[in-house]
């Protein structure tokens, strides 16, 4: 059964496009080292609650006014294809980091992202 990193955290509304440059950048990195699907989605309807009184992403990820809610997954094969993954993720990203000497400004508080990893437990994907 597949399995799947997620994350959401909250982005200034004015740091969109940077985020988005980095997370395209991301994409790319995870995708060459073998990840079979990489999104990142922001936030469009955010404050519908349903009958079952549901709490909206943005009260979740404890955003202000001026943020947005990013929703992000990662698809792998197993958690041990996953590890795999990431492993090379993280030794690219370190040597990337080595060179740079300095690192990037990150365009959101990484210490309010939520992230975990998930077994699939239902896993349907439309016939093509």
């Amino acid at each position: 059964m597949r399995y799947v990193d997620g994350y959401v955290l909250p982005v200034p509304k004015n740091k969109l496009d940077t985020y988005r440059k980095m997370a395209k950048q991301a994409a790319k990195v995870w995708m060459k080292h073998g990840a079979l699907e990489y999104v990142e989605a922001v936030g469009d309807d955010l404050t519908s609650v349903h009958e079952w009184h549901g709490m909206p992403f943005p009260d979740m990820a404890k955003a202000k006014k001026t943020e947005t809610v990013i929703f992000a997954f990662i698809i792998y094969k197993s958690r041990k294809h996953r590890d795999q993954v990431n492993k090379k993720v993280m030794a690219e990203f370190s040597a990337y980091m080595k060179k740079k000497k300095k690192k990037p400004a990150m365009p959101f508080d990484m210490k309010r992202m939520a992230y975990g990893g998930f077994k699939a437990i239902v896993d349907v994907v439309a016939e093509k």
